[in-house]
């Protein structure tokens, strides 16, 4: 069975001592509230190593939001996939579309990065999506399977421990949201993508996330799609109680 997931990506805000401080509300309400679905907290790498001291490794997964494609080097300013594995860190955030767009991310890297990833045992949360004249075009569908396509050289045990987070670019911070039945037949498409590369226990067993102006007001009605498994949650994850709002979407 797949699991529900929500993460919560911090971008660049907070300062360690400000992260390890969210860190810790987020642990207590963790430990005060039930909730049905595994929580990620995916920080600056500058704060990996405080914050994992401060939570409580199995009720709060804890990532990384990007690493190298290299595997170590004359890489300045760089961060490899094992430099973050060695922080405690579970997972990596990989192809979120402010990579793609403000550093030129492209698909040979992502699937470099991706395999380092995997090889250092790290969970990739590989994000895809369309932007706004793509999404008015027609061409999302297409747009989008090409981004997921761009992993298909992984073998099946591969992607098998992959999770997919679907962020429409066009609703990252803009206050714009894709409907529910936007997000549902979006990730049905990957969902099937993924079933026509790897097979339907595969694809049935991918989580995919949806990211996009998620909040503990919509965060409800997005969760009841059936191929809808959580959220890639920015803004929201930055203040605990709206973070735990979103968590507890999930009855």
């Amino acid at each position: 069975m797949r699991k529900n997931i929500v993460a919560g990506n911090w971008k660049m805000n907070t300062t360690v001592a400000e992260g390890v401080a969210l860190a810790k509300e987020v642990d207590t309400l963790l430990k005060e509230k039930s909730h049905n679905c595994d929580v990620v907290i995916c920080v600056p790498f500058t704060h990996l190593t405080s914050v994992k001291d401060v939570i409580d490794a199995n009720i709060l997964g804890l990532g990384a939001e990007n690493c190298s494609e290299h595997e170590s080097g004359a890489y300045t300013g760089e961060v490899s996939a094992a430099m973050v594995a060695s922080t405690g860190a579970g997972y990596v955030i990989l192809g979120h579309s402010e990579r793609r767009q403000y550093f030129g991310e492209n698909n040979e890297q992502l699937l470099a990065k991706t395999k380092l990833a995997l090889a250092n045992s790290l969970k990739p949360i590989f994000c895809v999506g369309e932007v706004l004249e793509e999404r008015e075009n027609g061409s999302y569908n297409d747009v989008v399977q090409a981004q997921i396509e761009a992993l298909f050289e992984l073998s099946a045990e591969d992607f098998a421990k992959i999770i997919v987070a679907y962020e429409p670019v066009w609703a990252i911070g803009t206050g714009k949201t894709a409907t529910a039945e936007q997000a549902q037949d979006m990730h049905a498409h990957i969902r099937k993508v993924i079933e026509d590369k790897y097979g339907k226990e595969i694809a049935d067993n991918t989580s995919i996330l949806y990211g996009g102006s998620c909040k503990p007001t919509n965060a409800r009605e997005l969760f009841s799609k059936p191929d809808v498994d959580g959220g890639l949650i920015g803004g929201a994850a930055l203040k605990a109680d709206s973070f735990m709002g979103i968590v507890e979407a999930f009855d």
